[in-house]
């Protein structure tokens, strides 16, 4: 649910202290890390430095995680891929090699060292502030006289606190009025200082140019090969419909036909019945055939795109669907054909394991991505791993960039939410 502005300022100045508490685990493990790299001359060393820079990271992956739900801005994992695991020494040395040489693991120890310092002047000071102002209000109204008989400091901010300042009211309010101010300016700020903050967390800890290529290639490497074995399978899935179903149809009336050639003079009324039955075969072989090509590429997609393909799979879908698309112009081909597979999919996923009654989809075209989301009234708890055909959607729009993520508490609704990053065509309109 999307945060107001008063609960922004209200729960940044606690959220800074919080990250600016991380920095306590943080700091022990950036000792550990560095006792490591003082054993590195030993084997020791190349031994625990795997170990040591795996803990470090799982540190400061607690860093992006709250950045990325407190802040606006997007902290991405900036590792490079690491090698494949290979056994004995041989192995052991090429990961150390791989990790040492990592700009992110540099990055990361800049971070365990120089956090506390920049967090207590960013995103800790709102909550410090305040903190200060409630003793403050302390000071003013039970603990002046304390601070000055046990000897403590006897100054708030620029006022003097002394024996007897429980009688003197000038004091008290000039304290209540800085504590108040204090206070104020804690909430105030809260939320600038920690968006400040979100920007110092991705300079360090967001990836460089060099792991951002990287992961990119590693990226586009697993989606190449997902979708070459997609269109394997969906190859090995044609060859096997044809072979089963039209082909052997076709191999059937080649047969009786050539039982009809012989049987036109001897039994012209056994060859009408095999004509009958021929003729069936044929319209049999015909359906099998569309239903092939539909499951290939639509016509109804090919001519009139995604948003009337998506209203004609909910015609005929057994649960109610609404449909509601705002597409100024067509998809690219690819990324169209992507997306309405996904869409199918996920409708078939709805009617087997929902139990909704209702199901609502929406396409919007914005910012150069094709939004889709899927919604039903449905008993909720759908994810990724629940083996519902979601994974392999998610594996079908990645090949495009896309991503997929799911919101389906238990109990419902569940929201199915796509974005895939294309460019528009001009509308094509299908011949009268």
């Amino acid at each position: 649910m999307q945060e107001t502005r008063l609960q922004r300022h209200v729960r940044a100045p606690w959220r800074g202290l919080a990250l600016w508490l991380l920095s306590i685990p943080a700091m022990l493990v950036g000792l550990w890390f560095i006792t490591v790299i003082s054993m590195i001359t030993s084997f020791v060393g190349v031994l625990l430095f795997p170990s040591a820079t795996m803990l470090l990271r799982e540190r400061l992956d607690a860093y992006r995680v709250r950045l990325n739900r407190w802040t606006d801005v997007r902290i991405a994992r900036p590792y490079l891929p690491e090698p494949e695991k290979e056994p004995g020494v041989h192995g052991v040395f090429k990961r150390f090699i791989a990790l040492i040489s990592d700009p992110a693991t540099w990055r990361d120890y800049l971070w365990v060292v120089s956090d506390p310092f920049v967090a207590v002047f960013t995103a800790a000071l709102p909550g410090l502030l305040i903190l200060y102002g409630v003793w403050g209000y302390a000071v003013a109204i039970f603990a002046g006289d304390m601070i000055g008989h046990y000897g403590g400091s006897d100054w708030y901010a620029y006022v003097h606190v002394t024996e007897g300042y429980g009688r003197d009211t000038g004091r008290i309010l000039s304290t209540v009025a800085v504590a108040t101010a204090c206070i104020a300016a804690g909430y105030l700020i809260g939320p600038w200082m920690l968006s400040f903050y979100g920007e110092w967390g991705r300079a360090i800890l967001g990836p460089t140019k060099k792991s951002e290529l990287a992961l990119r290639v590693q990226h586009l490497t697993e989606t190449r090969s997902e979708a070459v074995d997609a269109s394997a399978a969906e190859l090995r899935r044609i060859e096997r419909d044809l072979h089963d179903g039209a082909q052997a149809r076709l191999v059937a009336m080649g047969m009786s036909l050539g039982a009809i050639e012989h049987l036109l003079d001897k039994d012209p009324e056994k060859a009408r019945i095999l004509l009958a039955e021929t003729r069936a075969s044929s319209a049999k072989a015909l359906h099998e055939l569309r239903d092939l090509v539909r499951g290939i590429h639509p016509p109804v997609l090919a001519d009139r795109g995604i948003g009337d393909a998506v209203r004609a799979l909910a015609l005929d879908h057994p649960l109610d669907v609404e449909v509601s698309a705002d597409l100024p112009a067509r998809p690219e081909p690819p990324v169209e054909s992507a997306a309405y597979f996904a869409v199918s999919e996920i409708l078939t996923n709805a009617a087997k394991h929902s139990g909704a009654s209702r199901v609502w989809v929406d396409l919007r075209y914005a910012d150069g991505m094709l939004r889709i989301s899927v919604t039903d009234d449905g008993r909720g708890g759908a994810n990724l791993e629940g083996g519902s055909g979601l994974r392999g959607i998610e594996r079908r729009i990645g090949t495009f960039d896309g991503v997929l993520a799911i919101s389906s508490p238990p109990g419902g609704p569940t929201i199915v939410t796509m974005e895939l990053p294309c460019a528009l065509s001009s509308p094509k309109i299908s011949p009268s």
